[in-house]
């Protein structure tokens, strides 16, 4: 009776899910975050942000796999009303980051990553350091080691404009791209973890990649990258890159596919 009355409440709250992000302290810095535990779960589904994105995208997605799963979703520090930190942004301090935010909140492993962009890069890592509280990972138009170039190798035009229209936050972050990269790269495989990466390629006329200069491209990049993770199932979406706000079904059949497959 509890876990129905449970489901019930969540499906009468649907529309306000998004809104359900509170303010905790988190080893005395303000973490903004949403802790949803399902009595019923046998999987808490972690969600990690791209580069500029706050935990509010993920509204619609939440809404579909909270029923079947506890859910955390949080804003790093510097993004939305969680306190900046002047600990590196590397990939490692992030992953450590999360998981005792994860601690002090109570969400217990094993946990389905679902990473966006450069919060696809972050889980990677996570599941990689921490294999043995990793059920599943979803990669939802994630980076991968090498694509992003060192920070000292973008376009003069690019930098300025990092410094013009990103905070320090983000600029750190992005300078830390290629580090991160390489701290996935010296890590064990998780080829034994179910993974989806749903892959964004949309097809309308008007869509023009655009990636200022940022991009590895060359032939021995893309062959590293194709040659990850090759048990992955890979799902071609036509949407765009934000794909939790502009195609989130697919998301959500993605983590509910893992969850299935989890609880078998």
């Amino acid at each position: 009776m509890r876990n129905a009355v449970f489901v019930l409440c969540l499906m009468a709250a649907a529309p306000a899910l998004a809104a359900l992000a509170v303010t905790t302290l988190i080893d005395g810095r303000k973490v903004e975050c949403v802790a949803l535990k399902n009595p019923s779960a046998t999987v808490t589904v972690v969600f990690e942000n791209g580069s500029r994105a706050t935990v509010d995208k993920w509204g619609k997605v939440i809404e579909g796999v909270a029923p079947q799963a506890s859910v955390f979703a949080y804003n790093r520090p510097g993004y939305g009303d969680s306190d900046d930190t002047a600990a590196p942004r590397d990939g490692l301090t992030i992953v450590e980051e999360l998981r005792r935010n994860l601690r002090h909140e109570g969400m217990k492993p094993p946990y389905i990553l679902v990473g966006h962009s450069l919060g696809g890069l972050y889980v990677q890592l996570f599941a990689k350091r921490h294999p043995d509280e990793v059920a599943g990972i979803v990669l939802v138009d994630a980076l991968y080691p090498g694509i992003i170039k060192k920070q000292d190798d973008f376009p003069l035009l690019t930098r300025a404009g990092a410094w013009m229209f990103f905070s320090s936050t983000v600029r750190k972050e992005i300078g830390s791209i290629y580090e991160t990269g390489e701290q996935v790269l010296a890590q064990g495989g998780i080829d034994n973890k179910p993974m989806i990466r749903l892959l964004n390629q949309p097809k309308g006329a008007t869509a023009v990649p655009v990636d200022f200069g940022v991009v590895n491209s060359d032939p021995q990049t893309i062959a590293v990258v194709r040659a990850m993770y090759p048990q992955a199932k890979t799902v071609i979406v036509d949407s765009d890159h934000q794909m939790q706000t502009a195609s989130p079904e697919v998301i959500v059949q993605a983590i509910n596919d893992l969850i299935a497959a989890q609880r078998k």
